[in-house]
């Protein structure tokens, strides 16, 4: 009874060949054929086999294997998948070809256990692709929103070969292949101790010194030291050396925004740097068009961060081009954007208007934060944006309960200070008195301080409240561990209270203190009145000056026995004459010309 045996001279066989003679074989009545699997032939158009072909890796490098399924391998160092696909393309590059075949399948995985299946069925294996190959199962998991990798992963033996051959193997791994292995294991946090770290680390270091990587090895390495060691470490100093030397043409805008996001971890430092940060501002409004959401959000926090406020001019290109991504921004995005236009103060109405649609139109599926941030933004411009303010208000009736206690501060505070009531106002006020009373211990007193006060500027008075507010416990701790409370607070408090008094007569809960009041509602620091405009108080008075004869006929600053401040007042008597603001007898009428609040 003869036995024949196929093994690799299969492999040389077109696949109409193959199934031929399987057929001839099968039809042979002394013949017996072993089954050979697909995989085998051809691993790379076939989904992996959990248990007809498995393969362990051994310490030695990952080159050698053991077979659990009676098969041999092709010979060591010869690629398998080469052999798989040499009839079709005798002329070109094998080795090129199968790398990139070989990427094209890693990338086609979305989880870890099908990257290491599909590795475990190879026999040899370069280090630059275990680097690869390692890669993409750091870009997996973290796409799946896990911060460290998986203890399975890291027990999984195919793993752990994967990660002694790129240790032993580091010095032969090309510049690029290095630093994205560095990057990859830093970003899902593997112990930075670890021998595999520490080697890859050692050898950047050394190619560092030698000098020669490029400008995108660069900014991954920086960045990935930032994050293992700190901004701290002499290594990143190096490299931020080499990139200045380095011509900005040259730099990719990937580049560029790498290079922010290293200066922007060493603030400390900023002065430092700041000459060559003012080159590269002026640079980066030649690469603006280029930018994608992500990018244009990365910088714009980085400026804002380095308090980049000599850079206006790439500000205001960016909020220019970033109106287009508004809608493509993430959450996290949006907010960083809104972020630094509250911190250079740039207010664009093109921006404005696209940012309306887009609350408008995605409020409800909005993040808390970056809703909360809209209304600090609307809020810091002084921006009555009623589709916004709307949109808003409605998101927090119907989800209320994704708020935070200082969320919910932000959210209403706009209300109170652009005095805007909603179209369901009653329904807004309701769910917050609701939430108030729900969770009043649950929010510190300073931010339901702020939330109060807000309600009543637009005549949302807080009756219900009020008794806790001005009651000796409350005010314990609005003060804390401070010997007085702020001047904010107690003006705060002082108005809340004028209000039980003036608004609300029929409240006879607890009075404020005489002791926790304020004579005036305008300080220098912190004010509850807006503080008059120079040029605008200035043409007035000229006028005044030129209608009444003399300066001595006009007032300017008055305070009310209600703690408010009267901009410009006249006094006349009782035949209409005016009076000079000195005389306070025979007065019989006062003429307040004031700004409206």
């Amino acid at each position: 009874m003869a036995l024949i045996t196929l093994r690799r001279n299969l492999c040389h066989l077109s696949d109409f060949r193959i199934h031929g003679a399987l057929a001839a074989l099968k039809n042979h009545p002394v013949i017996h054929v072993h089954k050979v699997s697909e995989e085998h032939l051809c691993p790379w158009f076939c989904s992996p086999q959990s248990e007809p072909f498995r393969v362990r890796f051994h310490h030695g490098c990952c080159k050698k294997f053991h077979s659990e399924n009676g098969n041999d391998f092709h010979p060591v160092g010869e690629p398998v998948f080469s052999q798989a696909h040499d009839w079709d393309r005798p002329e070109q590059n094998l080795k090129s070809v199968d790398e990139q075949m070989f990427y094209r399948r890693l990338n086609s995985f979305t989880s870890s256990e099908e990257v290491l299946s599909f590795i475990s069925t190879l026999q040899t294996m370069p280090a630059t692709l275990a680097a690869g190959a390692l890669q993409r199962i750091c870009e997996v998991e973290k796409k799946d929103g896990n911060q460290k990798l998986p203890k399975e992963i890291l027990k999984n033996s195919v793993f752990q070969a994967l990660c002694i051959q790129c240790e032993q193997e580091s010095s032969g791994l090309p510049d690029a292949v290095l630093v994205t292995a560095l990057q990859a294991l830093t970003l899902l946090q593997v112990d930075p101790h670890s021998s595999l770290l520490l080697n890859l680390v050692t050898e950047c270091h050394c190619r560092l010194k030698r000098g020669g990587l490029e400008v995108h090895s660069l900014c991954i390495l920086g960045e990935s030291l930032i994050k293992l060691q700190g901004p701290g470490c002499a290594t990143l100093e190096l490299i931020i050396c080499q990139l200045k030397s380095e011509k900005l043409e040259e730099f990719t805008p990937e580049d560029i925004v790498a290079l922010y996001r290293i200066l922007q971890a060493c603030t400390e430092k900023v002065d430092q740097h700041q000459a060559f940060l003012n080159k590269l501002n002026n640079f980066s409004l030649s690469v603006v068009y280029h930018l994608s959401p992500t990018l244009m959000s990365q910088v714009l926090s980085a400026l804002a961060v380095l308090d980049q406020t000599q850079a206006l001019p790439l500000v205001i290109k960016l909020g220019k081009y970033a109106v287009r991504h508004i809608p493509h921004f993430t959450n996290e995005e949006l907010r960083k954007v809104l972020e630094a236009f509250i911190c250079f103060g740039h207010n664009d109405r093109f921006f404005t208007k696209a940012l309306e649609r887009h609350v408008a139109s995605a409020c409800l599926t909005l993040d808390p934060e970056v809703v909360s941030k809209v209304m600090e933004y609307c809020s810091r411009k002084r921006m009555l944006s009623k589709p916004i303010l709307d949109a808003v208000a409605e998101t927090f009736v119907c989800q209320s309960e994704k708020f935070s206690p200082h969320q919910i501060s932000e959210l209403i505070e706009p209300f109170g200070k652009l005095n805007y009531l909603p179209p369901n106002a009653s329904a807004l006020f309701r769910k917050l008195e609701n939430t108030l009373l729900t969770h009043f211990n649950y929010f510190p007193p300073k931010t339901l301080l702020k939330i109060l006060h807000s309600c009543s500027l637009i005549e949302c008075h807080p009756v219900n409240f009020m008794a806790k507010i001005f009651s000796p416990y409350f005010l314990q701790k609005l003060q804390g561990e401070e010997l007085y409370l702020d001047r904010l607070s107690l003006a705060q408090l002082t108005q809340l209270f004028l209000t039980s008094v003036l608004e609300c007569p029929f409240y006879k809960g607890q009075k404020l203190l005489p002791k926790y009041q304020v004579r005036s509602f305008l300080t220098p620091c912190s004010s509850l009145e807006t503080p008059v405009d120079f040029q605008l108080y200035k043409s007035v008075k000229i006028g005044l000056i030129d209608l009444l004869g003399a300066r001595l006929y006009f007032a300017s600053k008055v305070l009310t026995p209600y703690c408010y401040t009267i901009d410009v007042e006249i006094k006349l008597d009782e035949e209409g004459l005016v009076l000079p603001y000195t005389v306070d007898e025979d007065v019989h009428k006062r003429s307040p010309i004031t700004r409206s609040r």
